[in-house]
């Protein structure tokens, strides 16, 4: 990630274009870092989260798991960190799944992510081109996503392999549309995200850039007091909800569907075939065009 300050405006940006801005091992504790830094700067009043190249983020990078190809982030954490998905992927010997070791890995990743929700000051995420799979489990802890009209956005790995933070998404969404969406994994466009409720607005992908300065802006107008009183009066609201709660039960059942028949027929796949061709796999019942392969 890089990171600087100007115009009262932190910008956090992902800086794995190659990658699809894949989430590896360090990202929750990068992104944790930085967003912690912005909050401590009493010249920051709004902090904005992007990616560079062709989308926002593409979701885990587990291509290099499932294939065996690669590593996935910093040494350190290798098999650690990512313990619950590596045994999933790689069936490691003589290692029985431990379904709390998995919610203690996973958990962290969430708490990474969550710092958008639970730092003092403002945050808003921008999105173009894709935002999927773990890449809305980031996007949806912030207080504002902005998109373009033309952006993908959803969690495919409902359909087999991964469970969200699904109170986040009936938070933003309501209960029927939050369904519609995990019931089948189909993705929206950012226009439709604006109509629903996901984003706030959704301006044509050549105005995204635009339209977002002028956001960040008018927030960093505000005093920064009167920012975080708001922030934690909302919030206050959101996690009576029970936000935080589903999202815990949601980081167990993601390890669980791991688990599950047809989540070990996926990686029974994903070690015969690769894992780009197991996603297709997946995805082919639903004629889904445009896929976005990168990560889960």
């Amino acid at each position: 990630m890089t990171y600087e300050v100007a115009d009262r405006v932190a910008r956090i940006t992902f800086n794995r274009p190659e990658k699809g801005n894949s989430i590896v091992a360090d990202t929750p504790l990068e992104l944790a870092a930085c967003v912690e830094r912005a909050d401590l700067d009493p010249n920051v009043h709004v902090i904005l989260v992007s990616g560079r190249g062709e989308g926002f983020c593409a979701g885990f990078d587990l291509s290099a798991y499932a294939d065996g190809t690669g590593a996935a982030g910093g040494a350190e954490h290798q098999g650690t960190v990512l313990d619950g998905k590596t045994q999933a992927v790689n069936h490691l010997p003589n290692q029985p799944w431990d379904p709390m070791i998995d919610y203690q890995m996973m958990s962290r990743f969430v708490r990474g992510f969550s710092s958008l929700m639970h730092c003092d000051k403002p945050t808003v995420v921008k999105i173009h081109g894709y935002c999927v799979a773990g890449g809305t489990d980031i996007a949806l802890h912030a207080d504002q996503v902005i998109a373009a009209s033309n952006a993908k956005i959803g969690y495919p790995p409902m359909r087999v392999w991964g469970v969200p933070a699904g109170g986040l998404w009936a938070h933003r969404l309501g209960d029927q549309r939050a369904k519609r969406l995990l019931f089948t994994g189909d993705c929206i466009t950012g226009a439709q995200a604006a109509e629903w409720g996901l984003a706030v607005e959704a301006p044509e992908p050549e105005d995204l850039d635009d339209r977002t300065e002028r956001l960040v802006a008018r927030i960093a107008a505000m005093p920064v007091n009167q920012l975080i009183m708001a922030k934690l009066a909302c919030n206050t609201s959101l996690l009576q909800q029970g936000v935080a709660t589903s999202r815990m039960v949601s980081t167990v059942f993601d390890g669980i569907a791991r688990h599950t028949p047809e989540g070990h027929a996926f990686v029974a796949d994903a070690v015969e075939h690769g894992f780009r061709q197991a996603v297709r796999h997946r995805d082919d019942p639903f004629g889904d065009a445009g896929r976005v392969a990168s990560g889960v």
